[in-house]
């Protein structure tokens, strides 16, 4: 009995993985990855604060709130993804891609939890090697610069 049970819970787990996988698409691995960035932030911004004696419940719930409005960010680009996606769709111009502004927006957040993780760890006093630094500060830079350029070009038009 418990083996049929067993059985049942991996296949609703199996088809909701399968399910989750078709909606999201190109956009669940870096959901993914921005939610482990998210959680190895919290920790070490948490071990920081107790190291340096500035441990606090209220920051701690602020920092939860924090990233909880990371995740509607990613939210708001999926939905600008979906309006253009349906809008082109009722105009029959067939666009190939449904997730554009919603990764953006994800790398983008992942980029700034990496460099959050950089900072906490030598608050912790772990040595960091200058070339992680550097690689992790110009992807932010890249990724910044991009926003940039879209939002000029959209000056100009």
């Amino acid at each position: 009995m418990e083996n049929v049970e067993a059985k049942a819970i991996q296949a609703a787990l199996a088809a909701f993985v399968a399910m989750l996988t078709y909606y999201l698409g190109l956009i669940l691995v870096p959901l993914i990855v921005l939610c482990a960035v998210m959680i190895i932030d919290y920790v070490t911004g948490m071990i920081a604060a107790w190291k340096n004696t500035e441990l606090s419940s209220r920051k701690g719930v602020f920092g939860i709130v924090k990233k909880l409005c990371y995740l509607a960010l990613v939210c708001v680009g999926m939905g600008v993804d979906w309006l253009i996606y349906s809008g082109m769709k009722q105009v029959d111009a067939d666009i190939n891609y449904t997730m554009l502004f919603g990764v953006l927006v994800t790398v983008w957040l992942i980029i700034n939890e990496l460099i959050s993780i950089l900072e906490n760890l030598k608050n912790i006093g772990v040595p960091l090697p200058g070339f992680l630094t550097a690689v992790v500060n110009r992807l932010k830079i890249s990724a910044e610069g991009i926003v940039k350029t879209e939002s000029e070009d959209e000056k100009h038009d």
